[in-house]
């Protein structure tokens, strides 16, 4: 079983003079449940070699114990030290996608063409593709078969506007997540702020926020199950 996780390369929070990039423990929590059911990860990103951290997701209010497990972690160092380029990266390697979030990836994975194409062709080869957080933001310009949007008609989550405004960064961000979703035509839905909350349509899989990261690798591994034995 074959993992990849696609990380941001962003780091500026754009012109406030502040650091952003992923959410540890939106990596570091799929990470170890994806281990622990065998898995081989890959880490990718579009620049490669070491992605931002946002520092907010080190602080001692944000830290886990996944997180901490992480950080002292020094086969996990040496993967995050070592990401791929994602332009090089062949989406038939592999069995699945998992999406961290952070703000970053609402300035380049959004945007990104390699990005695009990994989602596209991995849900078109049947394969299942998580994201949670932010994350489901780089679903922006994602196309179904048909060329409508993705997320058109279907069930999807993401960091809500509440939450957003509760991180005091609503003038900050290129787009908000749970507007982008509902303009592209999603079935958007949530549950309480800061609570996990993960929806599946399908191969789709999308989760809300930071403590959503967990369940969205259970579920994408119960999926990856499923598919195993069908």
């Amino acid at each position: 079983m074959n993992v990849l996780v696609v990380l941001t390369s962003h780091e500026e929070l754009g012109t406030t003079g502040r650091k952003t990039g992923f959410w540890l423990e939106e990596l570091a929590a799929p990470y170890y449940r994806l281990k622990q059911a065998g898995a081989t990860i890959t880490l990718a990103s579009p620049k490669g070699g070491r992605p931002p951290l946002d520092p907010k997701s080190n602080e001692p209010d944000s830290q886990t114990d996944d997180t901490r497990r992480f950080e002292a972690d020094a086969e996990a160092s040496a993967a995050l030290d070592s990401t791929v380029v994602l332009s090089t990266v062949d989406p038939a390697d592999y069995d699945a996608v998992f999406y961290p979030g952070g703000h970053g990836p609402l300035w380049d994975l959004a945007e990104d063409g390699d990005s695009r194409n990994i989602i596209e062709t991995t849900l078109r080869s049947g394969k299942p593709v998580a994201l949670v957080c932010h994350a489901p933001g780089v679903l922006r310009h994602v196309t179904a078969e048909d060329g409508s949007p993705l997320v058109q008609g279907r069930p999807v989550t993401g960091f809500t506007n509440s939450e957003e405004e509760g991180v005091g960064l609503t003038e900050v961000v290129p787009f908000l997540v749970e507007d982008m979703l509902k303009a592209n035509g999603g079935v958007y839905s949530k549950g309480a702020d800061w609570g996990s909350y993960v929806v599946r349509d399908g191969l789709l899989i999308t989760g809300q926020n930071p403590a959503s990261s967990a369940e969205a690798a259970d579920v994408l591994l119960a999926v990856l199950d499923e598919l195993a034995t069908a």
